[in-house]
């Protein structure tokens, strides 16, 4: 029984010393508690690092800790304090800072990846102007603070800590470069996307190639200037037979995701893209009728211009029908041997 006591004491030993007991208890609670955890004093009790439980000793070692910016007051609006860990290497920043400048870095550290206005930074440490912006001067030579953009808000003069990177919200995301919309970036990737999802929308044939002539190396002038005529002889219905339709019920179409890991494999972004922000950008081109959703909105194809002359029409899901590709459309009639009624065609397309 005395042996198990004396192991228990062992576990435990009491500091012989007041900075001995506040380095125990640090070392106690950063062990235990992670630095983004705020924890009370019922929380430090079970921890057996202050001797018989004896509050005033609590008190002097957090107070300590406070001063030396081991622990962080954290208080929610309420009675009830709490506190936050601090690492040793960002106390360090705090104990080479006068109070003004520990103040602002306090403001601008619990901002997080949003940053603060410096209105707003001064508008909670009530500082003169002056001081603020000696302050943010001083924290910003010692590379502790950065500005950064907003692209909702460029005028404003906002500030991050400098080694954190802004949110998407603050930037604009990867479509924005220093607050500002990259256009050119957009319509380039506009463009990718769209041959990509083209190359996926519809069956494209091979090329038939020229015929050779046994016997000749090459195509005489005169045969080489009668397959140029033909090839303008085409027509436009001819010509669009090159994107032929899929099937009905066919799934290939690429989703949001098959087209975000694309780009990101293409090397035509700097930055990776998200899945959220290459949505908005197929929407983008979905209202500029570049683009059509399938597959209930999980997929995406593009749209074929129209045949005929007038080559800004469109064709929609209406005239991909049966009837527009149909090899006896000249056939068919109202109470003929090929009609609406009888039509196989439909019934495999509405299959």
């Amino acid at each position: 029984m005395t042996t198990s006591m004396d192991d228990a004491l062992d576990a435990h030993p009491t500091p012989s010393s007041p900075k001995e007991l506040c380095n125990a208890l640090y070392a106690s609670c950063a062990s235990r508690f992670k630095a983004d955890v705020v924890f009370h004093q019922e929380d430090i009790w079970p921890l057996k690092i202050i001797p018989n439980d004896n509050l005033s000793e609590l008190m002097m070692c957090i107070n300590r800790l406070m001063q030396d910016g081991l622990l962080k007051l954290h208080n929610a609006g309420g009675s009830r304090a709490g506190w936050k860990v601090v690492s040793r290497e960002n106390a360090k920043k705090y104990q080479n800072l006068t109070i003004e400048e520990a103040l602002v870095y306090s403001y601008v550290e619990s901002s997080g990846r949003e940053g603060i206005w410096t209105r707003t930074i001064r508008s909670r440490t009530n500082l003169h102007q002056t001081t603020m912006n000696r302050c943010l001067k001083i924290l910003e030579s010692k590379i502790l603070i950065k500005p950064i953009q907003s692209a909702k808000f460029p005028k404003r003069k906002i500030y991050i800590l400098a080694h954190l990177q802004p949110s998407d919200d603050v930037t604009g995301g990867a479509f924005y470069t220093d607050g500002a919309l990259d256009e050119e970036f957009v319509h380039q990737l506009c463009i990718w996307v769209e041959r990509y999802v083209l190359g996926r929308s519809w069956y494209h044939p091979p090329a038939k190639a020229f015929p050779k002539k046994k016997g000749k190396s090459k195509l005489s002038v005169e045969e080489a200037d009668e397959l140029r005529a033909q090839e303008f002889r085409l027509t436009e219905r001819e010509r669009a037979t090159a994107m032929i339709p899929m099937p009905a019920g066919y799934t290939g179409y690429p989703t949001v995701s098959e087209i975000t890991k694309a780009v990101n494999e293409s090397g035509i972004s700097d930055v990776v893209m998200k899945e959220a922000e290459m949505r908005q950008l197929m929407e983008i081109l979905c209202w500029d009728n570049r683009l059509l959703k399938v597959m209930g909105g999980k997929g995406f194809k593009t749209i074929r211009l129209g045949d005929g002359k007038d080559s800004s029409k469109t064709q929609n899901g209406l005239t991909e029908a049966p009837c527009g590709r149909c090899p006896v459309f000249d056939l068919c009639e109202e109470s003929g041997p090929v009609n609406a009624r009888t039509c196989t065609y439909f019934q495999d397309w509405l299959a």
